[in-house]
């Protein structure tokens, strides 16, 4: 058995494992972490708990300490300048007409690299916005392009129940969701009712799904 602690970077956002080392760690504690991204500021969200070595996916990187007020600090004034370099990117992108809907911005912890997320109908060579981008802030530049699921998650919004959005909310992952759910539950297959503000169908016609496969499994197997 192995110790890990979960940790999540955003919110709704997927949750992570690290190795808590010899630190007392509780649920919303900040913390301070290595990434394949660099050093990255998180909040504890899943407490120390053994789990079975082969759950972990090597390798596992360590917590390097909690978080100071300093480094509360450092992630305000990095969302100050991500509000900046998102109107920068917005001008850059007009200036070279790029078919490109910028989304988000993100900053990470040790300003290292500066992350632009967009949308786009299909690829974009974006070489030279990136030289423009990096002689502007004199860091590394990562253009990600996004599908319209992730727009949805990161920019929040209120679905057709009249609540926040379950992947801006809660969901750490998307699930695959089809078309034979909704008919499997009776709904109604009209577009416009089984799909979300992102234009997909629903995430939530994944939640009761197991439930009627159980029932339809139940029918058939009284009718025979």
């Amino acid at each position: 058995m192995i110790k890990v602690v979960g940790i999540r970077f955003k919110r709704a956002g997927k949750i992570y494992y690290f190795d808590p080392a010899d630190l007392e760690l509780t649920l919303e504690d900040k913390v301070i972490v290595e990434t394949a991204r660099g050093v990255e500021f998180g909040e504890v969200v899943v407490r120390p708990k053994l789990v079975a070595e082969e759950e972990v996916v090597p390798p596992l990187k360590r917590v390097i300490r909690k978080a100071t007020g300093a480094d509360d600090q450092q992630v305000e004034e990095n969302r100050r300048k991500e509000k900046d370099a998102f109107h920068i990117c917005l001008r850059k992108i007009h200036e070279h007409q790029l078919p490109m809907k910028l989304v988000d911005v993100e900053y990470t912890f040790d300003g290292n690299k500066i992350i632009f997320s967009f949308t786009a109908e299909g690829r974009v060579d974006f070489r030279e916005l990136v030289k423009d981008l990096a002689a502007v802030f004199r860091t590394r530049i990562e253009l990600r392009q996004i599908g319209v699921r992730d727009e949805a998650k990161m920019l929040g919004g209120v679905g057709s129940c009249g609540r926040i959005l379950c992947c801006a909310t809660f969901l750490g992952d998307f699930e695959p969701v089809s078309i034979r759910m909704a008919k499997d539950q009776r709904l109604s297959l009209n577009p416009t009712k089984i799909s979300g503000i992102c234009g997909r169908l629903m995430c939530c016609l994944k939640y009761e799904n197991s439930s009627y496969d159980e029932g339809l499994v139940y029918k058939g197997a009284v009718e025979e």
